[in-house]
């Protein structure tokens, strides 16, 4: 079965040791030295986690993780789940320490609040920087939740299965699949990166045009600039003046919009 049939049918799959060894040495030195530059703390509520460090925005904090968006063994997938005008909807670490308790249940799609089950308009990936097990938080599931017509409930458990997977698999799911970070009862750290997309027609979750800075963005080839923002969904959607908003970043400005099609 295709890894986007296992995510239509089930919600989720797991590629297994896509992400190259070397990449992963370098995305944890990155993420370490975020943390220290920056004296990032463990968050302060229940839903980030009391023992919990995570990282936001890190296309701007450091160049390898422009790799990350665009990695040719994940994007194709979640391309198929979405399409290829898909946009970044948000770039981040989750560091789970030891003694932290289980993320409440929940779904990406709740703050949108769309009747439920609908097409897929979220697709969230995450990469295994170390073994993810049961006993030290790997992600928990609720198989086939993304058909349900409810949305959870964050205050009621819910049972589920850990998403076990080795370093350097990344795990693929359906925004409107039920899950949650495990508890990790060991005394090493669960770590992660949280590299999640959108539909085109979506508000990406953290504000990429703002949040990146244009200089930097200018550097990014041309897909990466596209999923952060700078490009049109449909021939329509983001448009500049009828100009695509790479003339922003020096790009070609030329848009044939929708309206523009032989025949309209």
């Amino acid at each position: 079965m295709s890894a986007h049939s296992e995510i239509e049918g089930r919600g989720y799959t797991i590629l297994e040791g896509v992400i190259e060894p070397n990449l992963i040495e370098e995305l944890l030195a990155a993420l370490d030295r975020i943390t220290r530059e920056r004296q990032i703390g463990t968050c302060d509520n229940e839903f980030e986690g009391h023992e919990t460090v995570r990282v936001y925005n890190l296309l701007a904090h450091d160049d390898v993780f422009a790799k990350v968006p665009v990695h040719p063994a994940v994007l194709p997938v979640v391309e198929q789940v979405l399409d290829d005008g898909c946009l970044i909807s948000s770039l981040s670490s989750i560091d789970i320490g030891p003694n932290e308790t289980p993320q409440p249940i929940h779904s990406d799609d709740m703050v949108i609040g769309l009747p439920r089950p609908h097409p897929p308009f979220v697709c969230n990936t995450m990469w295994a920087l170390t073994d993810f097990t049961e006993a030290n938080g790997a992600t928990r599931l609720v198989p086939d939740s993304h058909h349900w017509p409810e949305y959870p409930d964050l205050r009621t458990d819910r049972d589920s299965l850990a998403a076990e997977m080795s370093r350097g698999s990344v795990l693929v799911w359906d925004g409107s699949l039920w899950h949650g970070g495990g508890a990790n009862r060991t005394d090493e750290r669960r770590i992660g990166i949280a590299m999640n997309y959108c539909a085109g027609f979506i508000r990406q979750q953290e504000n990429q045009q703002l949040g990146v800075p244009p200089e930097k963005v200018r550097g990014f080839p041309e897909r990466l600039q596209r999923l952060v923002g700078y490009g049109v969904y449909r021939s329509l959607i983001g448009h500049i003046e009828k100009q695509d908003p790479r003339m922003l970043l020096g790009g070609e400005g030329t848009l044939r919009a929708i309206w523009d099609r032989d025949g309209r």
